[in-house]
């Protein structure tokens, strides 16, 4: 049951000294629970000569030495456990694209603090009891499936487990469900877009709130999906590692995503010297995992390259926020000494009406020095049959575009 019309839970206006200090006794507690039952940390910790005792405040964290995503490969499939096989209900894992799939693991408590969490972040954006939820999202290993379908269930929402595909039979159910709320990635609600458009049922769709996620995405594919829509489109994040979705959302404010201090403790870090950076300034996320029962992992880093925002939302929330995800800082190039995100030509394009919702960067190199070529889709309206307005939307994208796209083919070793 919701706290109160507004908050799901009173933890979410916890007043800053008490959330600090549930957030460290959590850690310690979490730290404990790694050093007593996961063999991994506590030979780790030993290599640096530490206990949990020795942390007695926050900023004694960077004393523990950081989790990777080679760690799980190395300790693949069970070996970051901190509780028995026969306390584990179930089983997510990464995509496993590059290797061994990261394996997560839950216990029936996990589920239960994980579940409420995401519910948190839907009642946030004003998901209530008798919206109709569609999740259009991967059900099988993905962590994004179960996570809302979990959330959506325990506000009261109905929930349709829609999975991902099947285009116009999905926008049909949400005529015919009359579907009030959606979660998809962005990409796959600009295919919605596209599709709707095609089959001229927009004006027929009951859809309020949209929440994206599990891709970085801009301002401006926001301001599409909200206009095409008549939504207000919300950003996700969360990652397999720290449970899944429902570690920050966007709250009404869209102003940042609200990142649960008191389920996580962050850091942000130089992702080279991975040494913390200001306030306010750019950096690579790192979290620990403070309720997780079955894995309390500590001082993962994410790759997520962020900005942590601390002041008090208007919201009413306490919870710090994380600026918009500009990338990952493995996806990061140096292009002629300039570092480039997959996001920043995204946020450049969608500002210009005459480009579709598809686009694609090519890096070579010629004599040397790094090329990069950018391919648009063009909406039809364009076409003219004049070469001259071609010529035209050519030079305007050349002067705005300075970044890179999300969707890179780099041919610059072949």
């Amino acid at each position: 049951m919701p706290w109160n019309d507004e908050y799901w839970e009173k933890e979410e206006v916890l007043p800053k000294k008490e959330l600090e200090e549930l957030q460290f006794k959590r850690l310690k507690n979490a730290l404990t629970r790694a050093y007593d039952h996961v063999e991994f940390y506590r030979r780790r910790l030993k290599e640096v000569n530490l206990t949990p005792e020795d942390i007695k405040r926050p900023e004694d964290i960077v004393k523990i030495p950081f989790t990777t995503r080679e760690h799980f490969a190395q300790n693949y499939p069970f070996g970051l456990f901190a509780v028995p096989k026969d306390k584990i209900v179930r089983i997510h894992t990464s995509s496993g694209t590059s290797g061994k799939p990261k394996v997560v693991g839950y216990t029936a408590k996990d589920i239960e603090t994980w579940a409420n969490i995401v519910a948190r972040c839907l009642y946030m954006v004003g998901v209530r009891k008798g919206d109709v939820f569609q999740n259009i999202s991967n059900y099988a290993f993905f962590t994004g499936g179960l996570g809302f379908h979990f959330a959506g269930e325990r506000i009261g929402a109905i929930t349709i487990p829609a999975g991902v595909g099947n285009t116009e039979r999905q926008i049909q159910c949400m005529i015919d469900f009359g579907t009030t709320v959606v979660h998809a990635t962005p990409s796959y609600a600009l295919h919605i877009k596209e599709v709707v458009e095609e089959m001229g049922v927009a004006d027929k769709l009951k859809l309020r709130i949209g929440c994206f996620g599990a891709e970085p995405w801009s301002e401006n594919t926001r301001k599409r999906l909200e206009d095409a829509f008549n939504i207000k489109a919300y950003d996700s994040y969360g990652l397999s590692e720290m449970n899944g979705p429902g570690v920050a959302f966007e709250c009404k404010e869209q102003q940042g995503l609200h990142i649960w201090a008191d389920h996580y403790f962050i850091e942000v870090v130089d992702p080279k010297t991975g040494e913390p950076v200001g306030e306010g300034e750019k950096g690579e996320l790192v979290l620990t995992a403070l309720t997780k029962e079955a894995m309390p992992i500590l001082r993962y880093r994410t790759g997520d390259i962020t900005i942590l925002e601390n002041e008090k939302c208007a919201c009413g929330r306490t919870h710090p926020r994380l600026l918009r995800i500009l990338g990952r800082s493995d996806d990061m190039l140096i292009i002629r000494g300039i570092n480039v995100f997959p996001s920043q030509i995204e946020h450049v394009l969608m500002q210009i009406p005459e480009v579709g919702d598809n686009f694609q960067i090519m890096l070579t190199r010629q004599n040397g020095l790094d090329e990069i070529t950018v391919r648009v889709e063009v909406r039809d309206e364009i076409f003219t049959g004049e070469i001259w307005d071609l010529k035209e939307l050519q030079q305007r994208i050349q002067e705005r575009s300075t970044g890179k796209a999300k969707r890179v083919i780099d041919l610059r070793s072949v």
